[in-house]
């Protein structure tokens, strides 16, 4: 019963501060970290020890996959050599530069001091990424960071096992790097293995919840595999995430690839949030253990300190050169990011789970003062939480670092959907007959169009009127909350058979769940212009030729609606004659129209802001 109200405590403690954290848009890892803190000392409250086994078996696994399989595996490798230069390079400096500062500081072996700085190395897989996608960073930047954060486990941790092996004894070079180049070869083989084992697998599985359950053992698959043959778990699963992740869309059914991605986001929330709140737990259990400590409480503090100082700041010693000397990054216009970037990157070193785990395996390896290091990676692990944590926000907004404008995620959506549709048209076309019923050709032919036109308007002046795709959205989830009021009254009546309503309710819920939520007009972050983004532009010889600008026939809007009295939803100039029209979401259609019509193939955006354009003759943004 304990352990059951245990489980039930620690769950609805970490989904209520989380739901309140975001409500007042507070990072909830630091919120839960404090809140075990305050928790450890009180009396009802008993002790709860990370064990290594649950942490490096029974969490870490679920947490790396849950992420890797929604990490780009594209982006991953175009980011390789940034990712490489953290997840390794820097994992190895920051091993050596803080366990220089823990052999300085304490009377232990340089090996042990060494095993401690493997410990406290790795930023934490969950951290960074939670609190960058929180406050908005670049894609470029959450990319590396996830990146590092899922593969520098692996060097973190096979640092660890040498550096506990010297301080028994001797070990050459040759076995360092031996057991380094199995640890990454052997992990990414498995990786690969596993990965195809459930491809393969998932070919023969046509039910969702069976595909499910079968993702819920990959993990754990993965990682057994690769540490039984002494390879690196950590990259075994990461690897098998990657893969399943990128593959899905072809291995999975639809109804499979949701189920899981539900199921995955349901169990990375509660595993992640409760790790926090478990690291906040174990500081009155820590401190206990060295209460009888020799050494003097100044002595302890003054390395508990310098730890945390060697931490933070071996992070920009090594990014900034590399930066700079080796990786030298640009965008994808092939310009040389700023500097700003690599500011970011080296304050984003917030540490996890994972550094206290490793901190618990030194008492197990019988290390002189292991007590003290457990101490010391608990100072690391929360101090950067607390102190990179919080202030990274405020480097993001002084360093006018911003993430991505809504209004171009919008218009690179819409060119996605604009392709599909056209694709899906090209098929249909291919494949009807004169057998088949022409209005639902017709339906079919306009739905493909209202998909990618729902996206285009969120385009456009903020303040503009109810868009179609948002009237639909209001009128509709009306309709449906009366549909099911009525199912729901049937039911009470006890006139229909349960299974009957319950396929019915499926139906309705279906439909539901495939309503964009999204409302209101993408908003822009500051007062840029939106133009084409460098990797979606596209360029064919109207759009060389046709120039930045017209002037308009009729600032004040789309002359065919002035006439005929109609509304618009966006407006388009013509970059040939200056005509203004408005856009295929709107009732009239006078841009395609004039196209038609004129054949003038270039247009660009009326739209206060926006400065994009748009070739109707190869269907290209340019």
């Amino acid at each position: 019963m304990s352990v059951a109200l245990t489980l039930l405590a620690l769950i609805a403690t970490v989904t209520a501060v989380s739901a309140l954290a975001r409500r007042f848009e507070l990072p909830a890892p630091l919120v839960l970290v404090v809140i075990g803190i305050g928790a450890s000392y009180l009396p009802f409250v008993h002790p709860v020890q990370l064990s290594p086994e649950l942490v490096l078996i029974g969490l870490l696994p679920p947490l790396l996959y849950a992420a890797a399989i929604r990490t780009s595996l594209v982006d991953i490798t175009a980011n390789r050599r940034a990712i490489g230069f953290l997840a390794v390079g820097l994992v190895i400096f920051t091993t050596f530069t803080v366990g220089l500062v823990a052999w300085l500081l304490l009377p232990i072996p340089f090996a042990a001091a060494v095993a401690f700085g493997a410990v406290v190395a790795p930023p934490d897989a969950v951290a960074a990424t939670a609190i960058a996608r929180r406050i908005g960073l670049p894609r470029g930047i959450v990319t590396v960071l996830e990146g590092e954060s899922l593969l520098n486990d692996a060097t973190a941790l096979v640092a660890l096992h040498t550096a506990i092996v010297a301080v028994a004894g001797t070990v050459s070079l040759g076995r360092i790097t031996l057991d380094f180049v199995w640890a990454a070869a052997g992990g990414v083989a498995i990786g690969v293995a596993v990965a195809l084992l459930i491809a393969l697998i998932r070919g023969h599985i046509k039910d969702p919840v069976t595909d499910t359950s079968v993702s819920l053992m990959a993990p754990f698959a993965a990682y057994l595999a690769a540490e039984e043959l002494s390879a690196s778990g950590v990259i075994a699963v990461v690897v098998t995430g990657l893969i399943l992740g990128h593959k899905a869309p072809i291995i999975q059914d639809a109804t499979s690839r949701l189920n899981e991605r539900i199921n995955w986001e349901t169990i990375q929330f509660l595993l992640e949030n409760s790790v926090f709140l478990l690291i906040g737990l174990q500081l009155r259990m820590i401190l206990d253990d060295i209460a009888n400590s020799d050494l003097s409480p100044s002595t302890i503090a003054v390395f508990c300190v310098g730890a945390l100082a060697a931490v933070v700041l071996s992070r920009p010693l090594w990014v900034f050169p590399v930066s700079y000397l080796l990786v030298k990054p640009t965008d994808e216009r092939g310009q040389r990011v700023s500097w700003k970037r690599s500011a970011i990157i080296s304050w984003a070193g917030m540490r996890g789970v994972v550094t206290l785990a490793a901190a618990f395996v030194l008492l197990q390896a019988a290390i002189p003062y292991a007590q003290i290091l457990v101490l010391g990676a608990f100072v690391v692990t929360a101090g950067t939480l607390l102190l990179q944590g919080l202030s990274l926000p405020w480097l993001a907004r002084r360093l006018r670092v911003r993430g991505p404008d809504e209004r171009e995620d919008a218009l690179q959506e819409a060119t996605v959907l604009r392709s599909a549709a056209t694709a899906g048209r090209a098929e249909l076309d291919r494949i009807v007959t004169s057998d088949d019923d022409k209005s639902i050709v017709a339906m079919l032919q306009r739905r493909g169009e209202t998909r990618a036109n729902a996206v285009w308007e969120r385009l456009g002046s903020a303040e503009a009127d109810e868009t179609p795709s948002e009237q639909y959205r209001r009128l509709r989830l009306a309709m449906l909350t009366a549909e099911r009021n009525e199912v729901l009254k049937i039911r009470h009546e006890g006139t229909v058979d349960s299974d009957v309503l319950a396929a019915v309710m499926d139906t309705l819920d279906v439909e539901e769940s495939m309503i964009d939520r999204r409302s209101g007009r993408a908003e822009p972050i500051g007062d840029r212009t939106l133009v084409t983004p460098a990797r979606t532009a596209g360029e064919c010889d109207d759009l060389v030729n046709a120039p930045e600008s017209a002037v308009p026939l009729t600032p004040e809007g789309c002359v065919d609606c002035l006439r005929e009295g109609l509304k618009w939803v966006h407006l388009r100039l013509c970059l040939e004659c200056g005509n203004v029209g408005c856009c295929d979401s709107s009732v009239g259609n006078h841009a395609t129209k004039h196209f038609e019509h004129s054949r003038h193939p270039v247009m660009r955006s009326f739209e206060p802001g926006e400065a994009w354009r748009w070739c109707y003759v190869h269907e290209l943004l340019g």
